[in-house]
Parts: structure tokens; C-alpha cells; sequence
């Protein structure tokens, strides 16, 4: 791993740090003025600009799960990834209540349905182009598309929307060909700019699929399966300055062939991006207060400590957001390890939902969550609450009765695993762990690198069941805001995968997947979202899944970051938005 230009910061000097930035000496920004208020990028965009140039400067303390926009699940690389990969749909460039309206990118306009919603035709906009020079067609989208979801299991870490729902045969390869589209017919190119979609079932909520990675064009030519990620052939205004090297850099210059005037969702204002990768979360936050940095690319917020300084800091207050990120923070209760509900039940009545509430940070940190689907999601009962207890501290005779009733009166062992970046899911995770000691429960904690936690670790059935992982942290937010946009690939029987699973408890219950397939013959959106609310109790019956927090986040943004607002769709700040206004 390359130098860093700043080591460890002491805590008070970090607080220096805060209170120079905010007078915007450090950052070269002015100071906050008197109309600048404390959460205003929650709903409106902070120092609206124009300016072109300079560059735009990174830092993650962890790692991409892939740049490759066929193998990546986490909100801030689909985020991130639309500098160079652009998709058929896109979400309503602006903060506020319409940001989740879908609206077209590569699309000439709205998909249109067949009568029952098992057809789909997109057109695409004619002249798009790649990085060389060379057209965009709608055979190169079905690739991309293609290799994504039928690819021999080589892609472990995107979603399978496509691969679930559209008419083809589940073992087709497109690396067993010699023409990969050979044979591939779930989508149709009837012409060069435009897709037919045929799905093996209606599915009224298909457009919302269409805003994922995955609808990125990549030429057949240019794929080199696993190592494509080093260099993707760019569709956007940025392109892979020399290839991306994981665990230390991917930087990203100007696309000279893109063009602004198809493109309605990206400003396209720094000349550069740049991404540091492995930085602490301690560093990137005083990295981002000293002016050195411009954006936490993890996109979660700031850690701990420093959250407490910053609003407690009048000073640096109007630098700050905390908004609603619309993602659940969860305990997983992995169903092949802990085998009996009664068991699992156990772990649920035993649990001080308060004391992980204050892990996760209390009022700033979000609301105690006693339901699986988020207040904004058609079809959350945020009242619902099938194991409460005085004050959220845990109801220890329940517990015990459950654990009687699985034969386990004395309680038992298993493992919990964390992401090791994540200070909050490890905090989370050694309050569950003094709670259920409680009942007797032991709990042993083991962190796992962010990048190949579903991967290789709590995602990977193998490894889950040889190494008797029962529980595991995580936070999922909607793929779009819906029950099923949020709900369906941690829940459904059908989302369990080898490796890359995020069903990370691998809940498989015939009742749970039959009203997921029925809400996908629904058209009624009401009738749909009466349905998620009974998902939402079938699964907490099942104690697959421990809601822990309806997560809010708190960011920092220096003073020259212009056009910053956060984009509930992404659950962080719009990326496409930001510009810098700053010598260089």
C-alpha cells in the first residue's frame, strides 16, 4: 500500500482540525454564513455552482467489491460506478421528495409494458459512444446484461434480478459460446438502439431494474471476464486513468467522447477523480476536516468519534448533514447454523435493542427499528413489534422459555461477524454480544475485510456453515423504494447464492417466497404493499432477520465541495452532482 500524506491524528488535534476547517482557512472555502444551517444537504443542494475543473479527491477505508459494473452490490459503488458506466434508467437528479422518480439516462424515454408486464421495450438514444470513439448498441447493453447474470458463477457479488426474472434457460454460459449471445434470447436487439425484454412472469415493478449497473453497455470484444474490472471500457464522461489497483488507487480522467447533451443525470464538473483506497475511517474524517479530501467514498458517514465532535461543535454544525438514510442496520440470524426458530426466537426476546440502539449512536444515529421494512416504504408498520420488551432492554423470560422450548435451557455458542471497517457494526455487534450472555448465549465476535464479507465470508455457504457463523451484522437500503425493491433479496428463498449471498440468513420459508412471486403479479400498488407488510411479519415469525435501526447518517462536506445534496436513492450524496471550487 502507497504513503499516505497523513497519519493518525490524536483526537484533540482532530478537533482543531474541525474548528480551522469550518473557518474555511484549511479548506480554502469562506466560512459558513449566517444562512447556512445545520442538515440543509438533507433536502436542498449546499453551494450550488457551475464551475468546472480541478480535481475531485476520495477515500475509503475499505475497498470496492468491484469495479466491473456486473459484480458489485454496494450503495456507493452503484454510486460511484455511473462516472463510467451508464445505465438504461436512472433516479431524478435532485434532492427532496421527487429524488426517486425514475428518469431515462441511456434510454430515448420510458419503457414501455405488454398488457400483463412480461414484456418490456426499451429504445435507447442514438450516437452514444464509447471512450474509443465506437457506438453504443443495444446488443452491447443485452451483453452487458448477459455476462452478468449468465456467466458460470464467475460473478458472485451483483444482484440477479435479471438472472430471476427474465425467460432463459438458468445454465446458459456466455463463456461457453463462441458467440455469447448465441442462444441468448430473453432479450431481443430487433435494431441497434433498441431492447425487448421477455420476462418468464409479470412484473409490474420491472422498469426500477433497469437502474442498476448492470444495464452498463460493455463490448463483447473488450471482456475479459474476472479481469475486466481493471480496466472498464467507459460509457460515461470519466474514463480508467491506468487500471484500477485494488487496495490502493483507482483514478479516473474525462472521456473526450462523451457527450452532455444525451446525458441528463451527470454534471460531469471535476476534470479528475481521484480514489484512495484502504484509508482508516479515523484518517479519511480528519483528512476530510484539513481540506485534504473531498468525499468519504463509503458514502455512511463519519465514524464515532467524530460524529459526537461535529454536533457538538456550533462551529461545524453548518458543514454537517444527518439525514434519514432509508437502510435498515440488522442482525442476521443465519437459519442453517441456528436451526430451530425456537432458538432463534431466543436470540430476538434477549436482545437490549437500546444498548445497540446507543451503539449505533442513539438519536443521531437513527430510531429503534422493531420491523424489517423502513418508515418510507409503502407497506412499514413501524408499530409492529412481535418481540417487545420494557424499555427495548430485552424480555429475558421469553428468552429462557424459548430456549427451553429448542432444548436449549443453558443456551449455547456461535460466532457473529462483522465487517472490520465498520466501528458501528462492531460496536453493534459487542452489545448484542453482552445482552445474550444474559440467557447464556456466548457469543464470539470475528471481523472480516468490507470487501469480501458476502463474498468469501458471512455471504459464503461453505464458510458460514464450516466455521458455525450463526449471526451476522449488516445494513441493506432499497434497490428501489418498494417492499420488493427492498425486501425480496435478503428475504426470498430464491436470492440464496453459494457465495456473494446477501439471503445472508438464508431464509427459504414456502409462505415468505409465495407472496413475493404473487406481489409480482400484482399491478395494484396497494394491494402489493398490504402484502410487504405481511412479508414483514413472516419473517420476524421466522427470526431470520433482527431489525436493529432505522439508520440516519451524519456527513461532513469542506467548504469548496459545490453542488452537494443527498440522494435518498443512493443513501449518500449525489457523486454525480460535485464539483470543487478551489485553486488547484
Amino acid at each position: 500500500m502507497r504513503n499516505r500524506t497523513l497519519g493518525f491524528v490524536a483526537l484533540g488535534a482532530a478537533a482543531s482540525l474541525f474548528l480551522s476547517a469550518c473557518g474555511g482557512s484549511a479548506t480554502g472555502g469562506g466560512p459558513a454564513d449566517a444562512d447556512t444551517e445545520f442538515d440543509q444537504g438533507s433536502d436542498s443542494i449546499v453551494n450550488p455552482s457551475e464551475q468546472s475543473g480541478g480535481t475531485l479527491r476520495y477515500a475509503i477505508d475499505g475497498d470496492f467489491d468491484s469495479t466491473d459494473p456486473a459484480n458489485t452490490y454496494y450503495a456507493f459503488n452503484w454510486n460511484f460506478s455511473r462516472y463510467y458506466a451508464r445505465t438504461l434508467m436512472a433516479f431524478n437528479p435532485e434532492p427532496g421528495e421527487n429524488a426517486t422518480d425514475l428518469v431515462t439516462d441511456m434510454a430515448a424515454e420510458m419503457p414501455e409494458p405488454n398488457d400483463d408486464f412480461t414484456q418490456w421495450t426499451v429504445k435507447i438514444q442514438e450516437g452514444l459512444k464509447y471512450e474509443d470513439g465506437s457506438e453504443i448498441t443495444s446488443e452491447d447493453i443485452k451483453y452487458g446484461i448477459a455476462r452478468a447474470n449468465f456467466n458460470g458463477g464467475i460473478f458472485s457479488e451483483g444482484p440477479q434480478y435479471f438472472a430471476a426474472h427474465l425467460d432463459q434457460d438458468g445454465d446458459y454460459n456466455v463463456y461457453d459460446h463462441d458467440d455469447p449471445l448465441e442462444g441468448f434470447d430473453a432479450i431481443e436487439t430487433p435494431d441497434e438502439h433498441t431492447l425487448v425484454f421477455n420476462l418468464k412472469d409479470s412484473f409490474s415493478e420491472f422498469p426500477n431494474v433497469l437502474t442498476q449497473p448492470q444495464t452498463a453497455p460493455v463490448p463483447v470484444d473488450a471482456d475479459r471476464g474476472e479481469l475486466y474490472q481493471q480496466t472498464v471500457v467507459s460509457s460515461g464522461p470519466y474514463k480508467f486513468d491506468g487500471e484500477y489497483e485494488p487496495g490502493v488507487k483507482l483514478h479516473l480522467d474525462r472521456n473526450e467522447h462523451w457527450d452532455p447533451e444525451t446525458d441528463p443525470i451527470r454534471e460531469a464538473l471535476p476534470d479528475r477523480i481521484e480514489v484512495e483506497i484502504g484509508v482508516s475511517q479515523d484518517e479519511v474524517d480528519e483528512r476530510l476536516a484539513s481540506g485534504e479530501l473531498d468525499v468519504d467514498l463509503r458514502g455512511s458517514g463519519v465514524g464515532p468519534a467524530t460524529k459526537t465532535r461535529l454536533l457538538s461543535d456550533e462551529s461545524a454544525r453548518p458543514f454537517v448533514d444527518n439525514p434519514y438514510s432509508g437502510a435498515l442496520r440488522y442482525v442476521n440470524i443465519h437459519t442453517p447454523v441456528i436451526e430451530d426458530v425456537a432458538c432463534r426466537q431466543a436470540i430476538m426476546y434477549a436482545a437490549d435493542r437500546d444498548s445497540m440502539w446507543r451503539a449505533w449512536g442513539g438519536d443521531d444515529g437513527g430510531d429503534i427499528a422493531t420491523n424489517l421494512l423502513p418508515p418510507l416504504i409503502p407497506g412499514a408498520d413501524p408499530e409492529s413489534d412481535l418481540y417487545p420488551s420494557q424499555d427495548n432492554k430485552g424480555d429475558l423470560d421469553a428468552a429462557q422459555a424459548k430456549l427451553e422450548e429448542c432444548g436449549e435451557e443453558d443456551g449455547f455458542s456461535t460466532t457473529i461477524a462483522v465487517r472490520a471497517e465498520s466501528e458501528r457494526d462492531v460496536l453493534t455487534a459487542e452489545s448484542l454480544q453482552e445482552s445474550l450472555g444474559r440467557v447464556g448465549i456466548d457469543v464470539s465476535i470475528e471481523q472480516f475485510p468490507q470487501a469480501d464479507f458476502f463474498g468469501q465470508y458471512a455471504g459464503s455457504q461453505d464458510y458460514v456453515r464450516d466455521n458455525g457463523i450463526g449471526l451476522s451484522v449488516s445494513g441493506w437500503g432499497p434497490d428501489w423504494p418498494t417492499g420488493y425493491g427492498f425486501a425480496s433479496k435478503i428475504t426470498h428463498g430464491d436470492a440464496i447464492m453459494e457465495t456473494g449471498n446477501f439471503n445472508t440468513s438464508e431464509l427459504d420459508d414456502p409462505e415468505v417466497n409465495g407472496m413475493w412471486d404473487e406481489a409480482l403479479l400484482t399491478e395494484d400498488p396497494d394491494e402489493r404493499a398490504e402484502m410487504y407488510a405481511d412479508i414483514d411479519t413472516l419473517v420476524l415469525e421466522n427470526a431470520a432477520i433482527m431489525p436493529v435501526v432505522f439508520d440516519k447518517s451524519t456527513f461532513y462536506r469542506p467548504a469548496d465541495l459545490t453542488n452537494v445534496y443527498y440522494h435518498p436513492a443512493y443513501m449518500m450524496y449525489d457523486f454525480m452532482a460535485l464539483g470543487v471550487d478551489r485553486d488547484e
